[in-house]
């Protein structure tokens, strides 16, 4: 996921770049004209489908989607189908954090060591100080991976996420926790395996309880998408636009690494974590307290990143927006968020690679016009 989000990082420091302008009154999207700028940028780019979603702390204002759910076959993708968020997931695991963080059951600051100091015992000791918040910023010195394959051959969910904390035993860390941003797949399981140890549960039924439940996500499952054999839902393709040889929950990554990038829902549930952290960041009614909100998309340490998003500048967003990117290197997904104005867009599709980062941001960006009437 590293080359995908410095990949990504490289597109929008290019893109997504608006004239400044006065906004305009409001003025409803509609779906076919969506529709009609999802298709070009399809077809440009020769993906199997693209879909996309303009939303507010309301909620979507309009959603599309358009292409066939497999390349060779006739069957349309829907707007009621399921997304892979990749690495999008990675703001939802936070989120969930920042939930338990609000209840008292652990804080930002609690440790590796605090957490299992047994385990602890046995890492080098700039790990064993690393925090929740310097996993979650990307801070915590850890590489990008490790074994996941080897890791899912034996255990449950929750042992095979301890396990992952475990081999780090033998690394050297790469730098000291709070110094150096490093992105870090690793460092995402191991917070989720911190707050299963605390909350006692696996983090699938932690943010099935703490968000998905609360925000009425009711299409949201983990790993690879449809029946196998079916093309009930989105097909994976690679980044060559071909067709993988299958598809089902097991075609993804290993459900070890599910806290770093394994969610998948419709576009119209992901607008629902959308709209909630547009108002949140807005001071508005939302599921968490507006501080926690404020926590979670502030960089902790400097630089751009924050807890499952990169914050940067853009005119067209009034100032600061959010975004992030997530690949399983079969689907790509997109998430750009202005709370200044009150919107987002969402943009997804069914191939991996950089071909299809590229399509999804210029939909983005379409989007983007679109909205604002440019």
């Amino acid at each position: 996921m590293r080359k995908y989000i410095t990949a990504f990082l490289a597109i929008i420091g290019v893109s997504l770049i608006v004239a400044s302008f006065r906004a305009p009154a409001q003025a409803p999207a509609t779906v076919q004209r969506v529709d009609s700028l999802l298709e070009a940028v399809r077809q440009k780019h020769n993906l199997p489908a693209l879909a996309g979603a303009i939303v507010t702390g309301k909620g979507p204002v309009a959603i599309g989607a358009v292409g066939v759910r497999k390349a060779g076959t006739e069957v349309p993708v829907t707007v009621g189908d399921q997304w892979h968020l990749g690495s999008d997931t990675k703001a939802m695991t936070a989120t969930m954090i920042a939930a338990l963080v609000e209840q008292g059951k652990l804080t930002w600051e609690t440790t590796i060591e605090e957490t299992f100091p047994d385990i602890a015992a046995t890492l080098p000791p700039e790990l064993r100080r690393a925090t929740i918040l310097h996993l979650l910023s990307h801070r915590a010195g850890l590489p990008a991976d490790t074994g996941w394959r080897a890791l899912s051959l034996s255990g449950s969910l929750v042992e095979q996420r301890q396990a992952a904390l475990k081999s780090a035993a033998s690394i050297k860390i790469e730098s000291e926790p709070g110094t150096t941003f490093a992105y870090s797949n690793w460092g995402y399981v191991i917070a989720a395996a911190m707050i299963e140890k605390i909350a006692n549960a696996p983090w699938e039924e932690l943010i099935a309880q703490y968000l998905f439940k609360p925000l009425e996500v009711k299409s949201a499952g983990f790993g690879g998408l449809g029946t196998p054999g079916k093309t009930d839902q989105p097909w994976p393709h690679g980044a060559d636009g071909k067709p993988m040889f299958a598809n089902g929950p097991t075609v993804d990554n290993p459900p070890v690494i599910g806290p770093a990038g394994a969610v998948h829902c419709s576009l119209s549930d992901w607008a629902r974590f959308i709209a909630d952290q547009l108002r949140g960041a807005r001071g508005e009614h939302a599921l968490l307290k507006p501080e926690t909100y404020k926590k979670l998309h502030t960089p902790p340490f400097g630089g751009e990143y924050a807890l499952g998003w990169i914050v940067t500048e853009r005119d067209w967003g009034g100032g600061t927006v959010l975004t992030h990117a997530g690949s399983n290197t079969m689907n790509f997904a997109v998430v750009w968020m202005a709370p200044q104005r009150d919107f987002a867009l969402l943009v997804c599709t069914n191939q991996g690679g950089p071909v299809a980062g590229q399509a999804c941001d210029e939909a983005a960006s379409a989007l983007v016009r679109l909205h604002l009437n440019l």
